[in-house]
């Protein structure tokens, strides 16, 4: 017998198989904290289109699993995001019509160790085994009545730690799939993580991470330490 949304996470699973896209700086706060850092050298204003990361396949990871802390002396923090899963080729499309090219909407936890520059995310932060949680469903875009409008929470152990609402998107979803696909193809199965808030906390081993999006019910990971080696 099916488990409650068994059939959902499979779907899940045999849709989003494609490229991980991240996108930093795309809360409202965020952006508004790193202005007078954007005004200095060597970037002398802010960003003035999508600046995108890549999570490499190494980082997949699901529903219930475990997220490996990096070691003493390094800091793991979690990042809540709603995920847009395209559901078929995008390819200079227009604002107007790219939310007909999405598929549906899942949870994402990106995982990362703090950001020296929004400009260069670093692959050491963002690429690490298991650093990308998606799931635990995919929600058709039918049942989103307005993807723009979903409160989005972080809990760590119980506790509410992050809190914020797609509503303050830099770019909404429309905009961001118009301006990557003008200069690359977003294949379906393609997965848009289209930011995490400000606020990012430090998570622990021992720690349980859950990231809930309103109509897209729970993703929840467990931290747990690095394995020792042994000699």
């Amino acid at each position: 017998m099916a488990l409650p949304g068994e059939s959902m996470s499979r779907a899940l699973h045999d849709v989003a198989t494609g490229t991980l896209f991240g996108v930093a700086l795309n809360y409202q706060g965020l952006l508004k904290q790193r202005l007078a850092e954007f005004e200095q050298p060597p970037y002398q204003k802010p960003p003035v289109k999508p600046v995108l990361f890549i999570k490499t396949p190494n980082t997949r990871n699901q529903h219930g699993a475990e997220v490996v802390h990096p070691g003493p002396g390094e800091r793991l923090q979690p990042g809540p995001a709603l995920g847009v899963v395209m559901g078929k080729s995008a390819s200079r499309v227009s604002a107007a019509e790219a939310l007909d090219y999405v598929a549906g909407y899942t949870i994402v936890n990106e995982f990362s160790l703090p950001e020296d520059s929004y400009y260069r995310p670093a692959v050491k932060a963002k690429c690490r085994d298991g650093f990308c949680a998606v799931g635990p469903e995919l929600i058709p875009t039918a049942q989103i009545n307005d993807p723009h409008s979903l409160a989005i929470t972080l809990y760590v152990n119980g506790e509410v730690r992050q809190q914020n609402s797609t509503a303050n998107f830099v770019r909404n979803i429309a905009l961001l799939i118009a301006e990557i696909s003008e200069f690359m193809t977003l294949h379906a199965g393609d997965v848009l993580i289209t930011g995490t808030p400000e606020g990012r906390v430090d998570v622990l081993p021992g720690d349980s991470v859950a990231v809930e999006i309103s109509g897209l019910g729970r993703l929840v990971n467990h931290i747990v330490a690095q394995p020792q080696e042994h000699s």
